[in-house]
């Protein structure tokens, strides 16, 4: 039944593989977290293969190459209910076939709508993802959860009247579609979101009224739950989150509109549930990416370096961005293979991708890459899958 999804010499290769794992006995179960671990007597997926352990069925699943997932959802809805899962990623990762990609959100041309497209290697062709449900909007938040794009709130106009969303969609990357998920506790458009150890947070923003929010909650997948949670200290709007250390860190924006931008950063500990302060932050970022646990970020007012912040000591750290040949070309950044892509906010001929390599050696780590959004890069984010 395999061979009907997936080419055959995809098995042939992984033999050894399969036969090494059944020697340890592996189990994708054993690295998931308790509330996570699956019962097998009453799950929807007991059975995957007929006439195969549990464990080696899984793993035959997931060594078939990711452009068949759509297809191989489709053959039964067992199969559905694994690719889907946490812990198919996890078994992935087990067997070393995770894949990384860039999905891209680009503006339209000639009066077209934004659109999610799907960079990779150079040999591929860019996919183009579905259309995200509901109006354009803009002021959203997007964060990446267990191989899944989450997209949140923001703001659209519908005959000419501008209204604030509650609405939660999440793209499958494995099944390749939207789903419509529980709506927020509060309508909010330029707020900060980002994921910490499993649950998305949502902090800060403006309101339906106009009104800036200091309100905070947290999104539970397993539930598919919004709860509020301890609020900021202040509201907070224009701003941007990333989870460190496994804690949710909020940073630039704004806290009144008669104070300059905002410096402070509001850290946040799921543990003790509790908020505090630190002094040294950044101001009006207008992109960000993680990688290798530091920050990299763009400011607003200074787009020829990247800032990076290290949560071991709260220190910072500039690096300047080659010139491109544009005094004014603006960035959004990206991570695709352990380097940082940047990536034009301006329609530029012959432009190139700058990528950052922090790992090169000095006068190496700034090189261009070939990989481009075929249109203006509103924002960007990696799903490993």
């Amino acid at each position: 039944m395999l061979a009907l999804v997936a080419p055959r010499e995809h098995f042939v290769q992984s033999q050894a593989c399969i036969s090494a794992r059944m020697q340890l006995k592996f189990s994708a179960e054993q690295n998931l977290p308790s509330s996570m671990m699956i019962q097998k007597q009453d799950d929807s997926y007991s059975v995957l293969i007929p006439g195969l352990p549990e464990d080696l069925a899984k793993i035959c699943l997931a060594l078939v190459p990711r452009s068949h997932f759509a297809v191989m959802s489709s053959v039964s809805k067992s199969w559905m209910s694994f690719i889907g899962s946490r812990e198919f990623i996890a078994v992935r990762k087990e067997i070393g076939k995770i894949e990384e990609w860039i999905y891209v959100l680009t503006a339209g041309t000639g009066g077209q709508g934004s659109r999610w497209e799907v960079l990779g290697s150079l040999d591929q062709k860019k996919r183009i993802l579905p259309p995200m449900p509901g109006p354009n909007k803009a002021g959203f938040g997007v964060v990446v959860l267990d191989g899944k794009l989450f997209v949140m709130a923001g703001y659209a106009a519908d005959h000419g009247k501008e209204f604030v969303s509650d609405e939660v969609y999440r793209y499958d990357a494995f099944l390749n579609r939207w789903t419509a998920l529980a709506k927020m506790n509060v309508a909010r458009r330029d707020f900060a979101c980002a994921e910490v150890n499993g649950v998305i947070y949502a902090a800060g923003g403006f309101g339906p009224d106009g009104d800036s929010l200091c309100s905070v909650e947290a999104y539970n997948p397993q539930q598919n739950k919004w709860i509020l949670i301890q609020s900021l200290r202040r509201p907070r709007w224009g701003c941007f989150a990333c989870g460190l250390n496994d804690k949710l860190y909020i940073m630039g924006g704004r806290s009144s509109f008669t104070i300059g931008n905002s410096r402070s950063v509001d850290v946040y500990d799921p543990d003790r549930q509790a908020w505090e302060e630190i002094k040294r932050g950044c101001v009006m970022v207008t992109s960000h990416a993680i990688l290798e646990k530091r920050l990299f970020c763009i400011e607003w007012k200074n787009q020829r370096s990247l800032a990076t912040f290290n949560p071991a000591d709260n220190s910072w750290q500039r690096i300047p961005v080659p010139l491109t040949g544009s005094s004014s070309t603006r960035f959004c950044l990206g991570v695709l293979g352990m380097k940082v892509l940047l990536f034009s906010l301006e329609e530029e001929p012959g432009y190139q991708t700058l990528m950052y390599d922090p790992a090169a050696p000095t006068g190496c780590k700034w090189q261009t890459s070939q990989l481009k959004p075929s249109g203006s890069c509103i924002c960007c984010v990696t799903i490993e899958v």
